[in-house]
This record gives C-alpha cells, sequence and structure tokens, in this order.
C-alpha cells in the first residue's frame, strides 16, 4: 500500500490537476514570507494541510502530509525565506517517521511497540483543540471589530438645557413647613413687630433678586422677624409666582427653595 501513494497536486486550475510549478512562475519572496507569517508555527502549518486535504488528524496519512510540507519548505528555502528552526526540525520529524514506516519491521521485535506518530499525532491532538478554541473566541463579537460604540459630538453652539424638577404643590408646602421649623429652633427672642404687609415684602424681595443668581428662600426674610416674616415671605413669594415675576426652583422634596427674577 505504502508504494501506491500518490502525490497530491499543487493547485487545481481549470479543474486540471497542476503538480508541478512552470518554469516562469514568479513568485516574490514578500508573498511567500506573508504566507509563512500567516501560521503560528511548525504545528498550524501542519493542521492546515490535513485540514486542506480533509484527512484525519488521528490517522495522520504521513506521506502526502509529510510529501507536501517538505515541498512548501524547499519552496520556502528556494526563494531564499528565512524559515524559523522550528520548522526545519518538525521537517525532519516527518522524514524520520516517513522512514522508520518505510523500514520493515523484524519479526521478532515486540508487538507493543509505540506507532512512530504516536508522539506526532498526540501533539497535533493538542493543537487542533485550542486552535479550536481560539476560532470559537474569535468568532465572538469584538468590540471595535464587529461592534462599534456610538460617540458624538455636540456643536457648540448646542448648550444644554437644565429642566425644572417635578416639585408638586405639595411638596413646596412641606418644604415651607420645614422652613418653619428650623425658624422656631433658632427663635431665641420675640420682637412685637408692626403687622408686615405683603406687598411690600414682595417688593423686597425683588429689590434682592435684583440679579441673575438664585437665591434660597431663606435669605429673603429676617430670621428675627420670626413666624409671620416666614408667612408673609412665602405668601409675597406666591403672589410673584402668580404675576410671573420670579422663577422657583427646588432640586427634591423638604430641600431648599431657591427663587431668581425673570
Amino acid at each position: 500500500m505504502q508504494g501506491t501513494q500518490k502525490s497530491l497536486p499543487l493547485a487545481i486550475v481549470r479543474g486540471e490537476p497542476v503538480k508541478q510549478l512552470p518554469a516562469d512562475l514568479f513568485i516574490p519572496p514578500e508573498a511567500l514570507e506573508v504566507f509563512l507569517e500567516s501560521f503560528e508555527g511548525p504545528l498550524d502549518l501542519l493542521l492546515y494541510l490535513i485540514r486542506k486535504q480533509k484527512l484525519d488528524v488521528v490517522e495522520l496519512p504521513i506521506w502526502p502530509v509529510t510529501e507536501q510540507y517538505l515541498e512548501y519548505i524547499n519552496l520556502l528555502q528556494g526563494s531564499r525565506v528565512e524559515l524559523a528552526a522550528d520548522y526545519l526540525v518538525m521537517a525532519a520529524t516527518l522524514a524520520e517517521i516517513k522512514s522508520r514506516l518505510l523500514l520493515p519491521r523484524p519479526e521478532l521485535e515486540d508487538e507493543d511497540e509505540e506507532d512512530p506518530r504516536a508522539q506526532l499525532i498526540r501533539q497535533l491532538k493538542a493543537y487542533e483543540v485550542i486552535k479550536e478554541a481560539q476560532e470559537r473566541l474569535d468568532d465572538l463579537p469584538r468590540l471595535e471589530r464587529d461592534v462599534f460604540q456610538a460617540k458624538a459630538t455636540p456643536a457648540d453652539n448646542i448648550k444644554p438645557v437644565l429642566l425644572p424638577p417635578q416639585v408638586s404643590l405639595t411638596d413646596i408646602a412641606r418644604a415651607f413647613g420645614s422652613v418653619l421649623k428650623r425658624i422656631e429652633a433658632t427663635e431665641h427672642h420675640h420682637v412685637k413687630r408692626e403687622v408686615l404687609s405683603t406687598r411690600e415684602r414682595m417688593s423686597q424681595i425683588l429689590a434682592m433678586l435684583d440679579g441673575e443668581e438664585y437665591l434660597p428662600f431663606e435669605a429673603l426674610f429676617d430670621v428675627n422677624e420670626g413666624r409671620s416674616g416666614v408667612v408673609v415671605s412665602f405668601l409675597a413669594l406666591m403672589e410673584l409666582i402668580k404675576e410671573l415675576l420670579v422663577d422657583l426652583r427646588q432640586s427634591e422634596p423638604f430641600s431648599t427653595i431657591y427663587v431668581k427674577a425673570y
């Protein structure tokens, strides 16, 4: 059976096998270097040859694989491509295995002797497992290769718009009650004053809001005015909101109320 092994064609052109390279065929060394660099080592090249011929790694038909491997090596060397030592070692290993299989075995030789291909088959099987795992990982979507993160830079003439928080009248009333409690906690004495005017306080608030900054509600009255000062200031503020003269902001319930004039 060994004598009937046929050399595989180098290529199939228009349905016809090509067993010899044309004499005038020019293959630039750069192309062969790219071909060699596409493999990760001699095992990768050997596995490529086996898969290319749709052969079984376990059986490892040493003759056709060795012949093709040596043809590649000779072609690369003939084109003055520097080969790594690993590729030459693999070529020598294949040639040795082939010669051992061709030599007649003595009849008295131990039948349990390991097949000369066994060690190489184990290496190929282990490498094939790693190669298949690598291919499965490479098939997974990869950022900046298969999927891309959307990026957008806003135009210079676009400015962010701050939307006021959704605060209900109940939230404002609770915040007002919190202010009253803080006023009571800081009252040390009571001073009788004349009855405060809501209209007068409205004018005072507008005068204090003569600017572009927000002021906290506590800054619109004097702590010494007590509860009546807080109530009058709050009523004046409600009137100003009704007349669209001030803007009111509150980041969250029970937080500080901020006021600014339009």
